[in-house]
């Protein structure tokens, strides 16, 4: 469900319900361009007041997720700090039934005197703002400033007096009576029950259209003319009559994958053939579970682009070099070809002249022997000519050695550069793409990183820690960096060692000191390894061993290791960890 009108409504009663003691205004960050997180403190509890202005995920909303802040504050987010932190919330209110917020909070300026300021949340998709208002409702500033240039409509400028966007021609549905929506339906024939309730009325998403229309008829694409008026008329007037009355019910709905595909404020029903609904215990849970995976995804396609790019090129010039090395090695095997040329021209010699252009002999070396000719240099003498053969032969056993070693290096190569792409695709956030970074730096990659400053001391994240059924910690890598500080470093030499078998992946720690632990925190550290690797499917294959059996060889390249008498156990991270993992513990 897209973020309509009703659900700003859902959404501003559920904060409400959290701060009705009060709440202040504790910190307030700006992880990335397009969202603001305040922290709220509401009698004991601390409440993260999220803003996302984002194209595809703008939302107002509770979250329980810790931002990660970047290192120099945006001139925004220093502006809110300096009229808002310690401010109290007053309350916050939705703008007629628009997607609009306004949150009132009071507090005292540099003088110490009283003051009252305003932060108005319009969700409006790509359209979406946040603007910060003084007592008076001028302008002080905004996420995004809208001059003339961008629209003649209206303007958003600090120093101006704030107003509404533009408001459409359409009926609030809260107030809609069964007379009134009984004679619009009559007018609307020809139309699908979705497009007449979206054109009609205020801030309605099309996915309410479709599960009203499905609600009455079993089809979420009916027709009008394909209804009873007066069920779905009583079924609409329900509907609103829940959301006037503050009855919600949060809902997800996901596809048969495990991942989320639509959310609102009551269930969703009509994806049952191709998803199943599921009722979550609030908001704060439902946006954290639809945005959580996406938020991350696009935080790290936008603030990673440079690392996509680097791994990108390295990795298509490291293709088109082993193709290239792969057709020389497969030219190497004229090499036999020209030893037999060689011996040939030499077992004639006493036939051959100077200035001879060509050697027509029997070969009885071959299974068969036969007539063979070898075209000669004419500049040469019979000699020379056997010897440039035998020149050719060497030439090729070298290049076909050295051809195989540089193949193995590039392949190597290849390798690791998937595994860093495969922990930029999991990282977490800022701290984790440094890391990354600076390990692309220190492994050769510097001359492809002119803007990066490398830093003095090569940073050191916490790895993820999780708790194994029998209370063991395991320890998962974030990155090739982390692999070789939790394996040399960190574990100790009689913890078990776990990695999937032949794809790149995260070092797993199941901490046991020598121990040993029951089979299913075997079984629970494998899941993670498959887990946090590259290999997908089912029944995936995952080494095991003790620590002090892992070596690093000289000069290798981070996250590289040996090991020997290992086991391997076969397993379905799903079916262990569920489709979205297990929570881990901390980091």
């Amino acid at each position: 469900m897209a973020y309509d009108a009703a659900m700003m409504r859902a959404v501003l009663h559920d904060l409400s319900v959290h701060t009705a003691a009060g709440a202040r205004v504790e910190k307030i960050y700006q992880p990335s361009k397009d969202e603001v997180v305040l922290i709220l403190k509401a009698g004991r509890e601390n409440l993260r007041l999220l803003v996302h202005i984002g194209n595809a995920a703008a939302r107002l909303s509770l979250t329980g997720h810790t931002p990660e802040n970047p290192a120099v504050c945006p001139m925004f987010c220093m502006l809110l700090r300096k009229h808002l932190t310690g401010a109290k919330l007053l309350g916050a209110e939705q703008m007629g039934f628009e997607r609009a917020a306004r949150l009132r909070f009071s507090g005292y300026d540099e003088m110490g005197f009283a003051t009252e300021k305003s932060l108005i949340a319009e969700i409006m998709g790509k359209y979406s703002n946040l603007l910060l208002l003084d007592g008076k409702d001028r302008i002080l500033s905004a996420l995004r400033t809208v001059d003339f240039t961008t629209s003649r409509l209206r303007q958003v400028l600090p120093g101006m007096q704030y107003e509404l966007p533009p408001p459409q021609d359409r009926k609030p549905p809260l107030s809609e009576t069964a007379e009134g929506f009984l004679a619009l339906l009559a007018a609307a024939r020809g139309r699908s029950i979705e497009k007449f309730i979206t054109s009609t009325y205020l801030g309605t998403a099309s996915v309410v259209g479709r599960q009203i229309a499905y609600l009455a008829t079993g089809h979420a694409d009916a027709m009008v003319e394909d209804v009873d008026p007066q069920v779905l008329c009583d079924t609409f007037l329900s509907w609103f009559s829940d959301v006037r009355e503050h009855r919600y019910t949060p809902s997800l709905v996901r596809d048969r994958e495990g991942m989320p595909v639509a959310y609102g404020y009551a269930p969703i029903t009509f994806y049952e053939e191709r998803g199943t609904t599921v009722q979550c215990e609030s908001f704060t849970q439902l946006f954290d579970a639809y945005y959580g995976e996406r938020d991350r995804m696009e935080r790290i396609r936008r603030r990673g682009a440079d690392l996509l790019q680097l791994i990108g090129h390295a990795k298509a010039r490291l293709e088109k070099k082993i193709s290239l090395q792969r057709e020389e090695l497969a030219a190497c095997g004229q090499g036999e070809e020209y030893r037999a040329k060689g011996d040939l021209i030499t077992a004639n010699l006493w036939q051959l002249r100077r200035g001879d252009t060509r050697l027509t002999a029997v070969d009885y070396t071959l299974p068969d022997p036969r007539e063979v000719t070898v075209e000669l240099d004419g500049r040469l003498t019979p000699a020379a000519n056997a010897q440039h053969f035998y020149k050719l032969y060497a030439k090729s056993k070298t290049a076909r050695t050295e051809l195989t070693r540089q193949i193995a290096l590039a392949e190597q190569e290849l390798e690791y550069l998937e595994g860093v792409g495969g922990f930029l695709e999991r990282a977490q956030g800022e701290s984790d793409l440094n890391e990354i970074r600076d390990e692309l730096y220190r492994a050769g990659y510097a001359s492809r990183m002119k803007q990066y400053t490398p830093q003095k001391k090569a940073p050191t994240g916490h790895p993820l820690l999780f708790r194994s059924p029998g209370g063991y910690t395991v320890l998962v890598g974030r990155n090739n960096t982390q692999n070789d500080n939790l394996t040399f470093r960190i574990a100790d030499k009689g913890d078990l060692w776990f990695h999937a078998k032949g794809v790149p992946g995260s070092h797993v720690i199941l901490q046991c000191a020598g121990a040993e632990p029951p089979a299913e925190d075997y079984t629970y550290a494998a899941a993670l390894a498959a887990r946090y690797s590259q290999a997908t499917g089912s029944r995936i294959a995952v080494d095991y061993t003790r620590v002090r059996i892992v070596k690093k060889p000289p000069g290798a390249k981070p996250g590289y290791v040996t090991y020997r008498t290992n086991y391997t156990a076969f397993v379905t991270p799903d079916e262990i960890l569920g489709k979205e993992g297990m929570p881990h513990a901390g980091a």
